[in-house]
């Protein structure tokens, strides 16, 4: 039920690691469990029932003509109904706001609109957990928030969000937690409050925060998120 961010420098592992949450990758040593389950006792297409992937650049996920091709293709071969595929391409795409494009080429949109094809795509197989692996890269701050406040309702909605990014502005606005990763390891598993009131940890990480956090440790003595945070600390001050 948590919106959760795997952070960490490049190379720490955090594509990695998500890529064994749906059984893309399987452990030479260990085991992962999704609810339970090793996912060496499942293959990927059951897994991609519980855990639908986004990856990094949709252009590596997107091949279809059409972006109503592209959504339906997981529930058809789920073996899912023709008019409960078309139910759920409509619910999709109004989630992701592209309703009215199903005729569009999805190459041919830009990026954030590419992202949100790749978004639906998993949608529309009902998921219950939604991992984006930096899903904000390319885009402007708009198309940033934008995506944002749609994942954001996802997991109102039920879904539960893995989320790998650099953005940490994100991590501060969106997510309830923050796992940091380092060479492999997951070296804390926080808030992100607490991860920006840390800098020894943010700096072995390399990982910076946000400005609003930096100046709120600075001068108030206390971590703030956002700049509401802020405005009201400053006015009861």
């Amino acid at each position: 039920g948590e919106v959760v961010a795997v952070v960490g420098k490049n190379g720490a592992g955090k594509t990695t690691l998500i890529n064994h949450l749906n059984g893309l990758l399987l452990p030479t040593r260990g085991e992962v469990r999704v609810k339970g389950i090793s996912t060496k006792r499942r293959s990927p297409f059951e897994l991609c029932r519980t855990v639908g992937l986004v990856f990094q650049n949709p252009d590596h996920q997107i091949f279809s003509d059409t972006v109503r091709k592209e959504v339906s293709f997981g529930p058809k071969n789920f073996g899912v109904a023709q008019k409960e595929i078309e139910e759920r391409v409509s619910e999709a795409l109004t989630a992701v706001r592209l309703k009215g494009l199903e005729e569009d080429d999805p190459l041919m949109l830009p990026k954030g609109g590419r992202q949100k094809v790749a978004v639906a795509s998993i949608l529309a197989m009902r998921p219950e957990v939604l991992v984006l692996d930096e899903p904000t890269t390319g885009l402007d701050y708009d198309e940033t928030v934008a995506l944002m406040e749609l994942v954001r309702e996802l997991n109102k909605e039920g879904h539960t969000v893995v989320l790998v990014t650099h953005t940490m502005w994100v991590v501060a606005r969106y997510a309830h937690r923050a796992v940091v990763m380092d060479e492999g390891k997951v070296v804390a598993d926080t808030t992100p409050p607490a991860l920006f009131a840390n800098p020894s940890l943010l700096e072995s990480a390399g990982l910076t925060a946000p400005e609003i956090a930096t100046l709120s440790n600075d001068f108030l003595g206390k971590t703030l998120l956002s700049a509401g945070e802020l405005a009201y600390c400053l006015e009861a001050r």
